[in-house]
């Protein structure tokens, strides 16, 4: 495509540079000539008044030298008695050097106009002018060649090299053009190669002509669709595996009271060996991570988007519960290199935290920051507040204690960690627990914020990101039912 462009280009410039360049050069050549015959038909003009008067040939002489050069014009005047048609006889006076023939002067005379004939190395302008006596004289101006070409070979120099620089000129702009339309998509395809590889991680930037940004939209869509879909695949496959171990328990009891036999022992290997598929299974599901590449540009999502999102569907609880809640720096746009399916995981491990760990009418808060080099997302709420935020994250790697899943500080380290940013547990305005992530926009780590007091740095078990996902829509999920009925209680 981007050398179809040029050729296209260079093809409609140089025939719409020939198509004014070629006519432009001879309307040049015109020209030149007319300014050289028009100079001459000035010498020959000064010269008749002069033979108007008198024909003595000193005279003349002198004013043949002062209008012009003795080598390049001359006067023909007839001798007395002869008529105007008449060509050269005896008693007819010629002053410089004759250059016209004979013929041409005599129809000159014959004529009484003006005209042009060419002679050797150029073209000379024989100019009827009357006598006194009533006679014809001829002044004969030379115009040589160089005069008449003098600056045509400049002029078509100059046209040349315009021409030259226009095509050069449009070539580059179709290339620059053609680069536009091509690397969006080349990177489009190779987003597809990889996608098809199995990196699931794979976007394209959204850039170049309105239609490949649509193109590179849908794609990066489409790719975040694939991630939930083998995200909730996995789930499935562990979920419905793990449902198994209730029969496969029956089924055991059952084989272990059959006694001995070979049809025993077979049936208790059958039950053995099918055990160890679902466990195979479940660890296989919960253990799947898709390839993922570092977010490149184009990808990430919008946060103010997600922060209005994710608040639309706690409001809903919110309200059942009686809380009071605000969200502010949402209403522009803010852009973070973090997948949107992350950030919303980890503002649901969040904010289900806030549901189960606060009292009902708790109010609460989510503020987003947007820096020049980072992104600081806030969830604060009026509760008791945290008295050792060390201690607090430990449930991150699974403490085990009743209502603690073990993953939703993780997950939210982990996305803050991706981008070089952290996350710390303080007080908050409210009064009760604020929750500070920081997302680095630029990929560099904040030094400066490491270290205090409450900045998560451990390492946690690596999960995907369906699996976060889905583990905070169930604790949401579980949370609502649960408020309901101690209100009714």
């Amino acid at each position: 495509m981007r050398w179809a462009l040029v050729k296209v280009s260079l093809a409609v410039t140089a025939m719409v540079v020939v198509a004014f360049a070629v006519p432009l050069g001879l309307v040049v050549r015109e020209m030149a000539r007319d300014r050289a015959f028009s100079n001459a038909e000035r010498e020959a003009a000064a010269v008749a008044p002069a033979l108007s008067i008198t024909t003595d040939r000193e005279q003349l002489e002198r004013v043949v030298a002062s209008a012009g050069s003795d080598a390049g014009m001359a006067v023909h005047i007839p001798a007395p008695g002869a008529g105007s048609g008449a060509g050269r006889t005896g008693g007819a006076t010629d002053i410089g050097r004759q250059r016209a023939s004979d013929e041409d002067i005599a129809a000159v005379r014959t004529m009484g106009r003006a005209s042009t004939t060419e002679v050797g190395g150029g073209s000379t302008l024989l100019q009827a002018v009357a006598l006194s006596s009533g006679q014809i004289a001829v002044v004969e101006v030379y115009v040589p060649e160089s005069e008449v070409t003098n600056g045509v070979g400049t002029a078509w120099a100059v046209l040349a090299a315009v021409g030259a620089a226009l095509i050069v000129g449009s070539v580059a702009v179709a290339d620059r053009l053609g680069v536009r339309m091509v690397q969006p998509a080349r990177r489009l395809v190779e987003g597809a190669h990889e996608l098809g590889e199995g990196k699931l991680g794979a976007r394209v930037p959204v850039e170049g002509p309105d239609e490949l940004r649509r193109a590179a939209v849908a794609f990066n869509s489409m790719a975040d669709q694939v991630v939930q879909l083998l995200a909730n695949e996995r789930e499935l496959a562990a979920d419905l595996s793990h449902r198994l171990r209730t029969p496969l328990t029956v089924l055991r009891l059952n084989a272990a009271s059959l006694g001995h036999g070979p049809a025993a022992e077979q049936t208790r290997a059958a039950v053995e060996q099918l055990e160890r598929e679902v466990d195979t299974i479940i660890r296989t599901a919960r253990d799947a991570k898709p390839q993922t590449a570092a977010a490149g540009p184009g990808a990430g999502c919008d946060a103010a988007e997600v922060v209005r999102e994710r608040m639309g569907f706690w409001s809903a609880l919110a309200e059942d519960e009686g809380r009071k809640w605000r969200v502010a720096g949402a209403d522009r746009p803010v852009r973070i290199p973090v997948a949107r399916t992350d950030l919303a995981a980890s503002l649901d491990a969040l904010l289900g935290n806030v549901f189960r760990h606060t009292a009902e009418g708790t109010a609460f808060a989510v503020d987003l920051h947007n820096g020049e080099d980072a992104v600081i997302v806030l969830v604060s709420d009026a509760g008791t507040g945290i008295a050792d935020p060390e201690a607090a994250m430990a449930r991150g790697r699974g403490s085990g204690t009743d209502g603690s899943t073990g993953l939703g500080l993780d997950i939210v380290r982990r996305m803050a960690e991706s981008t070089g940013g952290d996350v710390r547990i303080g007080s908050s305005v409210l009064g009760g627990t604020e929750v500070r992530i920081w997302i680095q926009l630029d990929g560099r780590t904040a030094p400066a914020r490491r270290g205090h007091r409450g900045t998560v740095r451990r390492r946690g078990q690596s999960r995907t990101q369906a699996q976060a996902q889905a583990q905070a829509q169930a604790q949401a999920q579980a949370s609502a039912p649960a408020a309901r009925a101690g209100r009714a209680r």
